[in-house]
């Protein structure tokens, strides 16, 4: 039974902030029985400007930007992520997705990207870091919840595994002895930064 907080999300559908298709099938297993839609589905052009100074400002800034393009009733998802590396004092942190594209002048690729945080991590030991969710629901104009949720591991010295996206490849988790690329997407939303957001801001609806 839906809470009164999950009441607003009746018929069960939410609108995510991205048309990233990786991103869309992460969100959509994690959050079941929900019908995820991409802007795009609602013929919505959706882009957002990450200027925000905190994940936080970014999700926010995003949900309601889509939220002032989407059809009355239905309730908007949004998440800012991104890698933090203690060593280089929390980069990429909130500039993950623009990662050294001040330097080429352009977006890099995946591949790209990590292979900039290998360089400037080159030689470095200490290779503690963090994968980071900010992510927020809109359920209407004054009416919204946040979760921010953290996992730890190690930044490894090459990429290893296929699945995935973004900076798992090099994301190592110790205690699996893997990285995130190299679990299967069941173990990856058990133990993710996303998933732990998703299944907190389940909780918090009284939808878990």
């Amino acid at each position: 039974m839906l809470s009164a907080a999950g009441s607003m999300l009746e018929p069960r559908e939410l609108v995510f902030a991205s048309d990233n298709p990786h991103k869309l099938r992460e969100i959509s297993r994690l959050f079941p029985g929900f019908r995820v839609l991409a802007p795009r589905e609602l013929g919505i052009r959706f882009s957002y400007a990450e200027e925000g100074r905190s994940y936080l400002e970014n999700a926010l800034g995003k949900a309601y930007a889509l939220l002032d393009k989407s059809p009355a009733g239905k309730a908007v998802l949004a998440d800012d992520s991104g890698l933090s590396v203690s060593a280089l004092n929390g980069e990429p942190g909130i500039h993950s997705a623009r990662y050294g594209a001040a330097e080429r002048g352009r977006k890099l690729t995946d591949l790209e990207r990590i292979q900039v945080l290998l360089s400037r991590m080159e030689g470095v030991e200490r290779r503690a870091c963090r994968f980071i969710c900010c992510m927020v629901m809109v359920l209407e104009q004054e009416r919204f919840v946040i979760v921010q949720e953290a996992v730890s591991g190690q930044l490894a010295l090459e990429p290893a595994g296929s699945g995935g996206f973004g900076y798992d490849p090099v994301f190592y988790l110790p205690e699996l002895g893997r990285t995130c690329a190299q679990l299967s997407d069941e173990e990856k939303d058990r133990i993710s930064h996303r998933g732990k957001a998703a299944r907190r801001l389940l909780a918090l609806l009284g939808l878990a």
